[in-house]
């Protein structure tokens, strides 16, 4: 926690993140104020990325496709040659997303921003559309109310929070939270 943030800023800050799992990261993210989130097709993007990061672990993803017969690794090669292209697509068809340092929990998110951004007013509704995988070229859409806004010298922050959410979407990014936080802990034990 970052002691030269106002009293409210600290306070929302524990709200969304104190004992529970949550994960920092620089992701593709945006704010949007006023505008209403997708609930259903953020809960079927999650869930689809959890089936398949799933049956794909990092450690071993290599080695196993190497044990694969020859034509199952031919469809795996033109699958991932199809995301890309699916990947260009969808950026051309959308602007891209800045990448972003955030923190994020069950509860809701901290973005950070640049010093100079404009900063939304509490309880304000809206929702924050992210990436949540780098290999998957899709964004999830969150519904979200603003908690807390803070400027400092260097960056801005805006703290998030999650209203009711459908028990599915609120499983499904639980789930996706706990392999991000599976996967940044390997990754420091590796360093």
């Amino acid at each position: 926690m970052n002691a030269s943030w106002p009293a409210h800023a600290q306070a929302a800050e524990h709200g969304l993140f104190g004992d529970v799992l949550a994960c920092d990261a620089v992701l593709p993210a945006c704010f949007l104020a006023g505008v209403p989130a997708r609930t259903a097709q953020a809960e079927a993007l999650l869930l689809g990325l959890a089936q398949v990061e799933d049956l794909r672990t990092e450690d071993n993803a290599e080695e196993k496709r190497g044990e694969l017969p020859l034509l199952a690794q031919r469809l795996d090669a033109k699958l991932d040659l199809v995301l890309v292209l699916l990947g260009r697509l969808v950026r051309q068809a959308n602007p891209p997303l800045p990448p972003t340092p955030l923190r994020w929990s069950v509860r809701g998110l901290r973005l950070q921003l640049a010093a100079d951004a404009a900063l939304p007013e509490p309880d304000s509704a809206g929702s924050v559309r992210l990436q949540p995988a780098d290999w998957l070229p899709d964004d999830v859409e969150l519904p979200v109310i603003v908690s807390a806004a803070a400027r400092g010298p260097q960056a801005s922050w805006v703290w998030l929070r999650f209203p009711a959410l459908p028990p599915g979407l609120e499983e499904a990014m639980g789930r996706h939270l706990f392999r991000m936080h599976r996967r940044q802990v390997a990754d420091a034990r590796r360093r």
